[in-house]
């Protein structure tokens, strides 16, 4: 079908051409006349700042609409990438094509080409724009997506792709991550399912479990085999294939891993194809959000999965579970990419001032300063403040003059160490003392930093390129008592993500909850941009 698409495509960019070449030997001046064309050009770029800038650099020569094999090459690579855009979750509508397409057969005077021209140049600069950094700005959908997208230079983009291999440059366009090849693959292959039926009917049952017989094992029998997780059997009961699909399922879902196919392994079982692609579609355009270097040593926080990971090489060389922010509105983590620069052995907790004045204050002036004895009052100058100096009748939220603290210890909130990446939001990495949390399956607890499970490996691994034994190193300090700062000698990038769809290594699918929200509301300001679910015939 792809063979029969692009014989097409490239029949009408023929024919449109030997239109255009009709035109301008019909209908237009001499060639030494190009006066209209480089007026036009200009009068219809000027809005357009980037735009007027190449031209003018440009001396108003075409890029697009010259009728030399260059010109000609140019246009049938961009109409091909732009009518192939859907295969990018891009919103393929957005560009155009037909438009354009009609404007050029249609084409009857130097100025009407020249606006053309400048028009060709807006849909591919829209076009590698929404494929190299998004379709959307992440901070008008969600406020907790503070990721700053990679803008290029318009004009640059404009003089490159003048230099270069007009299809070799355009292929370079999409993020060049393994893992956005993997996802477009994914998404490709259940668009094909989904035009085949996608993965049958659903599971009739709430629950099933080993030992279980009857219509609705087949029916989950079925499924498994649909989706993927089993090989074709005619077995009618739970036996131990189904338990082993179940188990891999589940671990590719993020779910507690016992081969028992409880409600809510059931409920993420019985989802459809329908329900599971836009995962995939947002997690290309958060690809494209982070179309950047991500370091070839670099810690990857995934919200939506609960862990964080050290990934040397893009292999993961290290991966623990985590906490992330409670999900409501003054809680939820970021997303966002930083430095990691040091970390605190024997950490103070400086407890945010927002946490002070909502939640320990109120009961310190109830007590006249007897709550939170945990915490130390510290003035302006970074000196300990006696409780008893305090006149706490006259303490308010706003007045109260102080900053908590608490003292390192084996009871401090933030355990035995931290991992500093200095930001606007104030997070960070750090140990906990509430280590029962981690084994929930769904773990959003805390006020907005990402705590770890296994801080002290996490601590040895990042040491592990600066110290010939970083347990020793770590530990010496640890036994001190004292609050320690151990900088990396080389700092390592942080990104803290979210994505309820990825792959491993070897593309098979991985699936999470939305937890906050946030994949919702960027597929609907997705789907509000024009992008579409595709389906590809059987």
């Amino acid at each position: 079908m792809r063979f029969v698409y692009r014989l097409r495509l490239d029949r009408a960019v023929v024919a449109l051409a030997i239109a255009l070449a009709v035109a301008m030997t019909t209908t237009l001046p001499a060639r030494a006349q190009i006066t209209p064309f480089m007026q036009s050009v200009a009068e219809t770029a000027a809005k357009d700042d980037a735009i007027a800038a190449f031209y003018r650099a440009n001396a108003y020569q075409p890029l697009w609409t010259g009728m030399d094999a260059q010109g000609a090459a140019r246009r049938a690579a961009l109409f091909s990438a732009l009518k192939q855009a859907g295969d990018h979750a891009l919103p393929v509508g957005r560009y155009q094509v037909d438009r354009l397409m009609a404007d050029l057969r249609d084409i009857r005077s130097e100025r009407a080409l020249g606006r053309v021209e400048v028009e060709l140049s807006r849909a591919f600069l829209r076009y590698a724009r929404d494929m190299q950094s998004g379709v959307l700005t992440p901070k008008r959908v969600d406020s907790g997506i503070v990721r700053d997208v990679p803008l290029r230079n318009r004009t640059e983009l404009l003089q490159a792709f003048a230099a270069a291999d007009p299809v070799t440059f355009l292929h370079t366009l999409p993020p060049r991550s393994p893992e956005y090849a993997r996802l477009m693959k994914a998404k490709v292959m259940l668009e094909k399912r989904l035009g085949r039926g996608g993965w049958g009917p659903q599971v009739p049952a709430r629950a099933l479990e080993p030992g279980d017989s009857g219509n609705a094992v087949v029916a989950l029998r079925n499924r498994l085999i649909a989706m993927g997780y089993m090989r074709r059997s005619a077995s009618a009961s739970y036996d131990a294939a189904v338990e082993k699909a179940v188990q891999q399922y589940q671990h590719d879902n993020g779910l507690q891993i016992d081969g028992v196919a409880g409600p809510g392994t059931m409920t993420e079982i019985n989802k459809q194809i329908e329900d599971r692609l836009p995962s995939i579609i947002v997690a290309m355009e958060r690809e494209r959000w982070m179309n950047i270097p991500r370091g070839k040593r670099h810690v990857w926080v995934n919200l939506t999965d609960f862990t964080a990971a050290i990934v040397d090489n893009d292999q993961v060389t290290f991966k623990t579970r985590s906490v992330i922010g409670k999900n409501t509105s003054d809680r939820r983590s970021p997303e966002f990419s930083d430095m990691m620069e040091y970390m605190e052995i024997n950490p103070y907790w400086n407890v945010p001032r927002s946490i002070s004045v909502k939640e320990y204050l109120p009961k310190m002036i109830a007590t006249g300063g007897g709550s939170a004895r945990h915490l130390q009052l510290v003035d302006r100058r970074g000196r300990v403040v006696s409780r008893g100096s305090v006149n706490w009748r006259a303490v308010t939220a706003r007045s109260f003059p102080f900053d908590l603290r608490q003292a390192p210890s084996r009871s401090n909130a933030l355990g035995l160490v931290k991992f500093m990446f200095p930001n606007p939001y104030n997070i960070y990495l750090h140990d906990t003392p509430a280590k029962s949390l981690f084994q929930r399956e769904v773990r959003d607890f805390s006020h907005g930093c990402i705590r770890l499970n296994d801080p002290f490996d996490f601590a040895y691994t990042l040491l592990a390129p600066q110290t010939d034994n970083p347990v020793e190193f770590f530990q010496s300090r640890l036994r001190t008592g004292r609050n320690i700062r151990v900088n990396l000698e080389t700092p390592i990038p942080v990104h803290i993500v979210y994505r309820t769809a990825f792959t491993n290594a070897k593309g098979r699918l991985n699936f999470r909850r939305d937890v906050y929200g946030r994949d919702a509301r960027i597929f609907d300001a997705l789907i509000g941009a024009g992008v579409v679910l595709g389906t590809y015939p059987s």
